[in-house]
């Protein structure tokens, strides 16, 4: 993925290249022996030493590029990504229909003592028991006795954080030595999820896996930087701003320099890019060690001004505005997953079905006009027809 806009593309050809998704096909099975053996030549120097960072009051020490597991179809590109020195792999119980953590699993056999693990519960309810069963499941799934950090997924505001039937069932898997730390992740009201870490006085949570990118507002690095300075580990996701594709670009791509962005704040201790093949991992990892340059400012302005008419930061402050309550940050997430570059349709219909169907697009479809006003100038109304297309 190469979120930008090369010389000489103009704006519509850029949004045409970003709605055909990466140029990139996956790697198939057959293909690996060939592929691992290109990777043993003179090309090996593409990657390089790695680097580490401190993840909060864990004290473990992951690479600054991690590995986002989400759309990964193949356990050799992830093992191909732990022999080159990444040690930090997140996954989660619902990505990919249940399969994902299986083939984390498979990628991690022999040598699960030198990597860290972390992934997420998301029951359909949020009780003591539901908690355990959703969390032993993973642990069976991913053939492990323990998860390093296990994340209450998505979560959108203060309440759950301080859910004391949540914090029983996480504390009794942490006495059973099945969970070492637990963290939250959150695409939305960054800023008040991660305030709510810092102010509980039991700082209960360890981690906080934070969508974070070169469009996010002063008040995420502000409250980024307070959490951070509270021992939270902070892990950057949704970095690349959704990754839309574009052709023509030089040795360095946007997609590079936003992932630098991220990781030239101090306080972030890694960021997790989805990668689905040998060719996004190679570009990923290269990032470790690089600087951020005034090059990666101009194609991050490029690729900003590009993206303008369709990507939505999922602030959520139009929502106020909705008279339905549609949950539009969450309808535009989903419409990201299908038309960025995850290109994932079943991702991005997964994401939209766990809306209850009056928070959907669906509630849209008899109204007369939208009053419903992002910030940005997002055609909110055309998003949503767009939604009602794509994800239903």
């Amino acid at each position: 993925m190469e979120p930008t806009k090369p010389k000489g593309m103009n704006r519509r050809t850029f949004i045409k290249a970003g709605m055909a998704g990466a140029a990139t096909a996956l790697i198939a099975p057959p293909a690996f022996a060939e592929a691992l053996q290109q990777m043993a030549g003179p090309e090996h120097s593409a990657f390089p030493k790695p680097v580490y960072r401190t993840l909060g009051r864990t004290g473990l020490k992951i690479t600054v590029v991690s590995f986002g597991a989400m759309l990964t179809p193949e356990p050799e590109v992830i093992r191909v990504a732990i022999d080159r020195g990444v040690n930090y792999i997140d996954t989660a119980r619902k990505y990919m229909g249940g399969k994902n953590e299986e083939i984390v699993a498979k990628a991690v056999k022999g040598v699960r003592d030198k990597l860290f693990i972390a992934t997420k519960t998301q029951p359909e309810s949020h009780t003591r028991a539901e908690i355990i069963r959703d969390v032993e499941a993973s642990l069976k799934a991913l053939g492990t006795d323990h998860i390093d950090v296990i994340q209450l997924h998505n979560v959108t505001g203060r309440q759950r954080i301080f859910n004391a039937e949540t914090r029983e069932a996480l504390a009794q898997l942490k006495k059973q030595g099945k969970v070492r730390f637990c963290g939250v992740t959150t695409h939305k009201n960054e800023a008040e999820v991660l305030n709510a870490l810092v102010d509980d006085p039991d700082r209960f949570f360890d981690t906080c896996l934070v969508k974070y990118n070169f469009t996010s507002g002063r008040e995420v690095s502000v409250a980024i930087d307070r959490a951070a300075s509270a021992g939270i580990g902070i892990i950057a996701m949704k970095t690349q701003a959704g990754g839309y594709d574009t052709t023509g670009l030089g040795r360095i791509s946007a997609h590079q320099a936003a992932l630098k962005w991220v990781l030239q704040n101090p306080k972030v201790t890694a960021a997790i890019p989805g990668m689905k093949n040998l060719t996004q991992l190679k570009e990923d990892m290269a990032v470790m060690g690089m600087s951020f340059t005034y090059a990666d400012v101009r194609r991050l302005d490029r690729y900003a001004e590009a993206i303008a008419p369709f990507y939505c930061g999922f602030c959520g402050s139009c929502e106020a505005g909705c008279p339905r309550g549609v949950e539009i940050s969450t309808v535009n997430r989903a419409l990201m997953y299908a038309e960025g570059g995850y290109r994932d349709l079943s991702l991005a219909r997964a994401t939209y079905a766990e809306l209850p169907r009056q928070a959907t697009a669906a509630a849209c479809s008899d109204c007369e006009g939208c009053s419903a006003q992002c910030v940005n100038g997002l055609d909110i109304a055309a998003k949503m027809e767009r939604a009602r297309t794509v994800l239903a």
